[in-house]
């Protein structure tokens, strides 16, 4: 059940996201973490995201606008080591509360507390449509590169900002989806050698173990899958739409956290 579970949630929003450029590690990690400790799935959602973003490269990446790139991608690749040095401290503090609810112990810690308001924060960029419609001008591009990176290290959650950003400058819809990826790819690369850094000198060999990588590889196919099944079906869907689903899933999800039901 775990691997259809992780593949139909990696093949539906992969698809959903080609053209919006977010929302495939925003909602993967919290699966993965139905599965796995949740700093081990923030981990293994970038290798998703990273795998899915070079497949996306390979469809899209000569589209990309190579100024944006480097005046949001260097920005944005500095701020993710930052925030997956944080991520790895935060990850060590110890639970603040634990509670019974049915049969279930829920347990809750300061990073599934962050993550969740952090969730519930960029929710609010799906359903308001004051901040459904943010977009800012180019001369903001290192800051919402900085702000992008450190939050794709710290939590996966990197797309929603970036895409607001880069959709002010006025690009084709190729190169918006070519830039996503690469700039995407980019801060994926960083982060998961931060992690790997991370887990290291706390001498934890194995952050990933050889059972675990059979679900990420069918998430990582999926997503491939997802990839293509979207080019030929995005069009009939509505962002407006997309949006709605992907912001009321949030909610549901970082209201799961932050109260450590998962």
């Amino acid at each position: 059940m775990d691997f259809v579970i992780v593949g139909v949630a990696a093949l539906f929003v992969s698809g959903l996201t080609l053209f919006s450029g977010f929302g495939l590690g925003t909602i993967l990690m919290p699966v993965f973490a139905l599965f796995f400790p949740l700093e081990v799935a923030v981990a293994a959602t970038a290798v998703v995201h990273g795998a899915n973003n070079v497949f996306k490269i390979a469809v899209v990446g000569k589209h990309a606008d190579r100024t944006l790139v480097v005046r949001f991608g260097v920005p944005a690749i500095l701020a993710a080591f930052a925030g997956a040095a944080a991520l790895g401290y935060v990850s060590h503090l110890g639970e603040i509360a634990r509670y019974a609810i049915g049969g279930r112990t829920a347990v809750i810690t300061p990073i599934k507390l962050v993550m969740g308001v952090l969730m519930l924060g960029f929710a609010c960029f799906e359903l308001l449509p004051q901040l459904r419609a943010l977009k800012f001008d180019r001369r903001y591009l290192l800051l919402g590169g900085l702000l992008s990176g450190f939050f794709g290290g710290f939590s996966g959650h990197q797309g929603a900002l970036r895409s607001a950003f880069l959709a002010k400058v006025g690009i084709s819809t190729e190169a918006f989806v070519g830039t996503n990826a690469l700039i995407g790819f980019m801060v994926d690369m960083a982060r998961i050698a931060t992690y790997a850094a991370t887990f290291l000198m706390a001498k934890a060999a194995n952050p990933i173990g050889p059972e675990q990588w059979p679900l990420i590889l069918t998430g990582t196919l999926a997503a491939f899958l997802g990839v293509m099944a979207g080019k030929r079906f995005l069009h009939k869907i509505t962002m407006a739409s997309i949006q709605t689903l992907t912001g009321g899933l949030l909610v549901v999800i970082a209201l799961a956290l932050a109260t450590g039901v998962i």
